[in-house]
């Protein structure tokens, strides 16, 4: 849920904005009444507009010069503008300083001044009065300390409220969203459930519902939420692509792509939504339906990295190499950063037998991105196949400090044992591969047919 920002102004001001620009212009007249001229002055507040604001308030003081309300402001602009110092001054300087809004400013000038225990004091005394809607107060109050990244002050604030009200679904809104801060997910989920129980029909209580399941992976209860989120709402583009995206992790490709179609008639991002649909199709397998609609995105984009790079791997599972090839320069002229980039270019340089040029992709690849245990891996298979066994059994080792569970690795290091005559070593690694995978004895023969009665293995 977006945040809000505490004091905001209705959008009836904007009529007295519209009035004041026309007096500047000299096509209006010049006398507005307290109220007026604060609430112009929280329009241009939320508009970061701090010059204007302080323009208004020197003519509003010219025509009311003893307004406590229009200081009150002064000190406000001040606070936004990071003068902390001049806030308080202003503030003390008043003659009456016991109205809600100065209580409000001085927590929040104290607490940037890291003057915590005094803003405790006062915040107390807001808190301990004698009032109607004291979860409101709390909430207010939440806000400061949520403004400040202070969540746990912000979560006390907003428990106690929810103490005196527990059907405050604003207030309840901000704790949901404190929980989720601090990942107390299972916290957050139950508020937002709280929320439901008093409005089934809280659409943005649904979608949150469902954004929290998705972090957490929990993909059919997320699906569940953005669903309940559409039925209220079926015009939200956020809740269709995320339900798409949930859909997606599901392998439910196809209707994920009847879902990401419906988005893209939402929206008019034509582009994204193609991409999307393509990736579908990847995963699919029907790689000229993918290509489709990652050209379609392209003629929207023409510098849509991912659709370039998607067309290049439809085209490596096509063995189509040099297609893909010109797709992943294309991609490396947008982005000579992306590791991934290089991968592809380096498997593509595979296919076209071109061993030395893909050694050298793979390792640029390497100097952009370290950590790839699956590249350092096809670089060892490279020298393999070159009968670099010594070069090979180094990547393979750095592979596998990287990631222990890559398939296959210890029946590889085994061959490269094997070639370099080192039996002992070869028929270690080969022991530990069967275990992992009884298959990696047929493999190790296929790479080493003279090794049947070397090592007795039967061949299958």
């Amino acid at each position: 849920m977006s945040r809000k920002l505490y004091f905001s102004v209705d959008d009836d001001s904007d009529e007295v904005v519209k009035r004041y620009e026309l007096y500047l212009e000299g096509k209006a007249s010049g006398y507005f009444d307290v109220e007026e001229l604060e609430g112009i002055v929280e329009h241009y507040l939320k508009s970061g507009r701090t010059k204007d604001c302080a323009w208004v308030l020197d003519f509003g003081l010219r025509l009311h010069p003893y307004s406590n309300a229009l200081k009150v402001k002064r000190a406000k602009i001040y606070l936004a503008t990071g003068d902390v110092q001049k806030a308080l001054y202003t503030l003390e300087k008043l003659t009456e300083s016991n109205d809600y809004e100065t209580y409000l400013l001085k927590v929040e000038i104290l607490l940037k001044m890291d003057r915590a225990v005094e803003a405790r004091k006062l915040r107390d005394v807001l808190l301990y009065q004698d009032c109607e809607d004291l979860d409101n107060v709390c909430l207010d109050l939440a806000y400061i300390y949520l403004s400040l990244a202070d969540f746990d002050g912000a979560i006390y604030l907003l428990e106690k409220g929810d103490e005196i009200n527990q059907t405050n679904i604003e207030l309840l809104f901000e704790l949901a969203f404190c929980y989720e801060h601090k990942e107390q997910f299972e916290d957050a989920i139950a508020v937002y459930n709280r929320i439901i129980d008093i409005d089934a029909y809280n659409q943005g209580a649904w979608f949150n519902l469902g954004q929290i399941y998705f972090v957490s992976q929990e993909y059919q209860k997320s699906l569940e939420a953005y669903e309940f989120a559409l039925i209220i709402d079926d015009s939200d583009s956020l809740a269709c692509i995320q339900k798409a995206h949930v859909l997606f992790q599901l392998e439910e490709y196809s209707i994920a792509i009847e879902t990401y179609i419906e988005y893209g008639k939402l929206t008019s991002n034509e582009w994204e939504t193609a991409v999307f649909v393509a990736e579908c199709y990847e995963k699919l397998e029907r790689y000229d339906d993918a290509i489709f609609y990652y050209q379609k995105s392209l003629e929207e984009n023409p510098k849509n990295y991912d659709a370039l790079t998607g067309i290049a791997v439809c085209l490596l599972e096509q063995e189509k190499f040099i297609e893909s090839k010109e797709y992943v320069d294309k991609a490396i002229e947008i982005d000579p950063y992306s590791a991934d980039a290089w991968v592809y270019k380096a498997e593509a340089s595979i296919g076209l037998d071109a061993l030395d040029d893909a050694l050298s992709d793979y390792n640029h690849s390497l100097s952009l991105d370290s950590n790839q245990p699956e590249t350092l891996m096809a670089i060892a298979n490279i020298y393999l196949e070159k009968d670099e066994c010594e070069l090979a059994l180094e990547r393979y080792r750095q592979a596998l400090a990287l990631n222990e569970h890559l398939e296959y690795i210890n029946m590889f290091i085994s061959v490269a044992y094997y070639k370099l005559n080192q039996m002992d070593e070869a028929i270690q690694y080969l022991q530990l591969a069967i275990r992992e995978n009884e298959q990696a004895a047929s493999f190790f023969l296929e790479l080493c047919p003279d090794a049947v009665d070397r090592f007795m293995l039967e061949e299958n």
